[in-house]
């Protein structure tokens, strides 16, 4: 029988509904997939966590969101060592790296936010730190970096390009590329895609990285793959109206993405299915925000965060010689209110036991250097009173999709 491969995991935090909790509880526990209860061919042998609160006093509700994991975790599962350095948890001591995939989890914690609201979680710190061993010891492993790479451009940029030097399979992201949709379709590789609109909910440094990349992995399948981005501008609360009512975007693929909503609130009083007009709209979105941005080839993506009126994720998008527009909704049931499991993680997960077994990432990690600094512009343009961001930094950012869709269907 072959050596199982060690797994290292690198974290801010490990509580309940942790980013942390949802990926390294699977490789632990297992997941459902396909109709049976699937335990990856891996084992986490080492957990580094950067922020450790106590467990709660006897007699706390131990349920908790707020109750660290970690320790309870090591304790069911003897195989995981939880070490005081990530040097000492990828060499497990040795001096030597001594694991074959390290997941690095850094969403989440007690961290500062800088004065444009960004959460400084330290994605690059750690990475770096992990980087600093694979020279040490001059050897590498796969990465998986959960969400985007850093709120800080050129850490982004520095992160991808570690990676080159050093040649290690390297993948980050969002969930929602993999998980569900409904109705179950893929962009046509090579389509001509005119126009696309992403309709979602959240906040600003947050969500919009999710609708960023509900988008993103949509059109990079259109014709010539991606070319990078010009420009983004934001629009806020009343500008995003006015933008609207101007037609910066396109009103049917607005109502398009928010046809495909599960979540689409009602405006008037009892059990209805209603479309709102925009004075609704406005009354139940009270802070909607949008980026707008331009690639290189000409196509406009425009991100559309409507919290209050939708909690979902739905694309749309024109596309050259289809008379109605190509629309689903990547499905994504938020736990607790929608779910108990948040399953949507496991397809995540299960994309990256694949790199770990193969060594070769499942989608490319151009996508997130790409829609990391999407979001950077997006808090850019707001905190500069919502004006246009030249991008000449994301117009390097060119790639090729994949030709294998890896979002979940089963």
């Amino acid at each position: 029988m072959a050596d199982r491969l060690k797994i290292a995991a690198i974290t801010t935090i490990y509580h309940k509904y942790s980013h942390t909790q949802h990926i390294v509880d699977r490789f632990l526990e297992g997941y459902g997939w396909n109709g049976r209860h699937h335990r990856p061919e891996m084992d986490v042998v080492s957990l580094y966590v950067d922020q450790v609160k106590p467990r709660p006093n006897e007699g706390a509700d131990e349920s908790s969101i707020h109750y660290d994991l970690s320790e309870e975790r090591a304790e069911r599962f003897p195989q995981m060592e939880i070490y005081p350095t990530v040097a000492d948890a990828l060499t497990l001591g040795t001096g030597d790296l001594q694991v074959d995939g390290v997941l690095l989890v850094a969403e989440h914690g007690t961290y500062r936010s800088n004065e444009k609201g960004q959460y400084l979680y330290p994605r690059y710190e750690l990475f770096k730190q992990i980087v600093s061993v694979y020279r040490t010891t001059d050897k590498t492993a796969p990465i998986f970096n959960d969400k985007h790479l850093s709120w800080n451009w050129d850490w982004c940029q520095e992160m991808y390009d570690l990676s080159k030097e050093l040649d290690f399979a390297f993948m980050a992201g969002s969930s929602l590329p993999v998980t569900w949709r409904t109705p179950s379709i893929e962009m046509p590789l090579g389509a001509e895609v005119e126009e696309a609109v992403c309709v979602c909910y959240g906040g600003v440094d947050s969500y919009d990285y999710h609708g960023l990349e509900t988008m993103q992995c949509m059109v990079e399948r259109r014709k010539g793959g991606e070319s990078g981005v010009k420009w983004l501008q934001a629009y806020r609360g009343d500008a995003f109206w006015q933008a609207l009512s101007d037609g910066v975007w396109s009103r049917e693929l607005m109502d398009a993405g928010l046809s495909r909503s599960h979540t689409l609130s009602q405006a008037r009083p009892g059990f209805n299915d209603v479309f709102p007009t925009v004075d609704e709209m406005k009354q139940l979105c009270k802070d909607p925000v949008a980026y707008v941005y331009e690639h290189i080839d000409g196509l406009q993506s425009t991100m559309l965060m409507m919290s209050g009126l939708v909690e979902d994720f739905n694309f749309a998008a024109h596309i050259k010689g289809r008379d109605e527009p190509l629309s689903t909704q990547m499905y994504l049931p938020m736990p607790a209110a929608r779910t108990t499991l948040a399953n949507f993680f496991s397809p995540l997960v299960n994309n990256v036991e694949q790199m770990f077994l193969t060594g070769k990432p499942t989608y490319p990690v151009e996508r997130t250097l790409l829609t990391s600094g999407l979001v950077i512009a997006g808090v850019d343009s707001m905190h500069q009173d919502q004006v246009k961001i030249e991008t000449p930094h994301l117009e390097a950012v060119q790639y090729q999709p994949t030709e294998e869709s890896t979002f979940w269907r089963t």
